[in-house]
């Protein structure tokens, strides 16, 4: 049994947590604890000092579910909403997560960690269950987990192109079908739902047909939940990143570094970012804060009226 202590509305509430593990049965490797509410106990907040130093901010209360969000962008993501208040769920593959989660924490924004693969069947609706069960509420999802893999059409394999449509555009269908009902439910704000996709999903990505095909679904996803969920608040959009450093683009420093795929290793092989900067009219390449500075702009209430649409972030540039 633990505690979690969240706070609301000038009060401290605690909730009594037992801590559930969860194992994928089938691969017998990842894993993800589960926090679940049992109980809650208003506590005045002059007598407990457990909700001093939550970030205060726009989001403040409200909870959101970030994917992908171990590193990277994703981890700047979950950053920059929890600074301004919001309760966040980091989902990643690995204990990064857990590593995230704990900084966000220390910060003093309430975060948990959520292991797991969202592209197995079950996972994507026991991350949203983890977002309810661990504090109550969901009002903010962001899909951002995504990697790439390359070769051209002529050599790509089914092997190569099914994960890329799985990960990129299933796992955040499967992850808002779970959510809708949570989503839509009345509230004095409006929802936000902001889908991660690329610049090469509007352009196309040479030499990566499944990436740019499944950021391109993502973005008739978004426009199509964007008419379906209006009516009941909630606003659905999507940022295209252009040339972003991370570990995926820019490579290991070391040439070595890789990325575990449903049971297979894949090289991170990176991109000569310093001899593209020249193409961006900006002249510089984009960061991950970036990219969480335009999610942040989206799910803010100046943006209520704002929904269905795509957002590039790419320093004026555009393949």
């Amino acid at each position: 049994m633990a505690s979690l202590v969240t706070l609301t509305d000038g009060y401290v509430q605690r909730h009594d947590l037992t801590l559930v593990e969860y194992r994928d049965a089938s691969s017998g490797a990842g894993h993800h604890s589960i926090l679940r509410r049992q109980a809650t106990m208003p506590v005045n907040k002059a007598h407990d000092d457990a909700g001093k130093g939550r970030p205060e901010g726009p989001f403040k209360g409200r909870v959101a579910v970030v994917t992908g969000a171990g590193r990277g962008i994703g981890l700047a993501i979950a950053r920059k909403l929890g600074s301004a208040g919001a309760q966040v769920v980091v989902n990643d593959l690995s204990s990064v997560a857990d590593a995230a989660a704990a900084e966000l924490r220390e910060s003093g924004t309430g975060a948990v960690a959520f292991v797991g693969d969202i592209t197995r069947d079950g996972v994507p609706e026991q991350l949203v269950e983890a977002a309810i069960d661990s504090f109550g509420s969901l009002d903010i999802i962001v899909n951002n987990a995504g990697y790439a893999t390359y070769a051209p059409v002529l050599e790509m394999t089914d092997g190569q192109w099914a994960p890329m449509l799985d990960l990129l555009l299933t796992a955040p269908f499967r992850i808002l079908r779970a959510a809708g009902p949570h989503l839509v439910k009345p509230a004095e704000h409006l929802r936000k739902v902001v889908n991660v996709s690329s610049v090469g999903g509007i352009s196309g990505s040479p030499n990566s047909a499944g990436y740019a095909a499944a950021k391109a679904g993502l973005l008739g996803l978004t426009r199509t939940l964007a008419k379906e969920w209006g009516p009941y608040g909630v606003t659905v959009n999507a940022v295209a990143p252009g040339l972003v450093r991370t570990r995926l683009t820019e490579g290991p420093a070391g040439g070595h570094d890789h990325i575990d795929i449903a049971g297979e290793r894949l090289p991170l092989i990176g991109a000569p970012l310093t001899e593209l900067e020249s193409m961006v009219p900006l002249r510089r390449i984009g960061t991950p804060e970036d990219i969480a500075g335009a999610v942040y702009m989206l799910c803010l209430s100046e943006a209520d009226y704002v929904s269905g649409e795509t957002l590039v972030v790419g320093g004026g540039w555009m393949p």
